[in-house]
């Protein structure tokens, strides 16, 4: 028997103070690192690790909403992170057309990150992006509903969210040795933590059918649930993991995250998703640091300091995501309520 932790994490959502701020971290270059310092350690410790860059990166001149263009140096922050691959469809991707397209899959090279979802030619959206970790083959696949009205530049440049190219892409994952099928989709109704219809439809569909092993979701920029649909594991959407939205343009909740731990047992070439587990994060303002909010939470109270305003902020944001993501036997919050509050 072997196990498998899986890392998935939310959306990179690279606004125009995001990489001001990166410009001062590095004095005068680009470094994100800083802002991930605080969670690298839960990436690095996982056996895959999957990101989703929502952003083009290195397309010509920098620009935030609503048309973004972030640094490449992101690209370096990711790798540094420890993330093995991104999933890159969104309702973003054609924001800087194709050459935004191919210059975000070069950055992502460069760096030694995997990538899939928008594709730089024909033959590469015909690639599947399947990883081995743990003697265990895993096949990552990436989908978005929609691209804000933009049209694709070609019809292969990015993966839509169809139930028969879905089917047929985890089927071809399959018949090429995957023995686990990750499938990733930006989809969902912006600011709202309750799946969509679409969302519960193709949810329905997929796991029915055994598309695939597990469904990881983000673009509603706030957390939603994580459940269990026909035997399968649904982690229906994630939050930011790094943005600059606050309560200033949209729902306070919106700074809040979570890092999905897919658990993976296998027997043989028999693989099956256990449980699920999730780290709620926040992004921390003005330096713009990913925290994990039960670990700073606990770490806050041994030091004394459970009272404080940023303690009372923190245990507001935890509960606010559990309430909503949920936990059970097979769901469950790290750390767990006590263990984040216990003095």
């Amino acid at each position: 028997m072997r196990e498998l932790d899986i890392v998935a994490t939310g959306d990179l959502l690279i606004h125009s103070p995001l990489w001001a701020r990166a410009l001062a971290n590095g004095r005068g270059r680009f470094d994100f690192r800083p802002m991930f310092k605080e969670i690298r350690p839960i990436v690095r410790e996982a056996d895959l690790a999957f990101c989703h860059v929502e952003t083009p990166m290195g397309a010509g001149a920098l620009s935030g909403y609503p048309i973004f263009n972030a640094p490449p140096e992101l690209a370096r922050a990711i790798a540094w992170t420890g993330w093995d691959a991104c999933s890159t469809a969104s309702n973003h991707s054609v924001d800087r057309g194709q050459a935004g397209i191919d210059a975000t899959a070069r950055a992502l090279d460069r760096a030694g990150v995997r990538h899939t979802g928008s594709f730089r030619s024909p033959a590469d959206a015909r690639r599947l992006l399947v990883l081995e970790a743990n003697d265990l083959r895993v096949a990552f696949l990436s989908y978005t509903y929609g691209t804000n009205g933009l049209p694709r530049p070609h019809e292969w440049s990015v993966n839509l969210a169809s139930e028969r190219q879905i089917a047929r892409d985890a089927r071809r994952a399959r018949r090429r040795g995957a023995d686990l099928v990750v499938l990733n989709l930006h989809w969902g109704s912006e600011y709202v933590h309750e799946p969509n219809a679409q969302q519960l439809t193709l949810a329905r569909v997929l796991a029915r059918r055994g598309v695939a092993d597990v469904i990881v979701g983000q673009h509603a920029h706030v957390v939603q649930p994580i459940r269990r649909v026909s035997g399968r594991f649904v982690v229906f959407g994630e939050g930011n993991l790094l943005s600059y939205q606050t309560a200033q343009c949209c729902p306070s909740a919106a700074q809040n995250g979570l890092i999905a731990i897919i658990h993976v047992r296998a027997v043989g070439r028999r693989a099956r998703v256990t449980g699920v587990s999730y780290v709620p994060t926040r992004v921390r303002h003005p330096d713009f640091v990913v925290e994990p909010v039960g670990l700073r939470l606990r770490r806050l109270v041994r030091l004394g300091r459970g009272d404080s305003a940023e303690a009372l902020t923190l245990l507001a944001s935890y509960r606010n995501t559990l309430a909503i993501v949920g936990q059970g036997p097979w769901i469950r919050p790290v750390p767990l309520p006590r263990a984040a509050t216990a003095r």
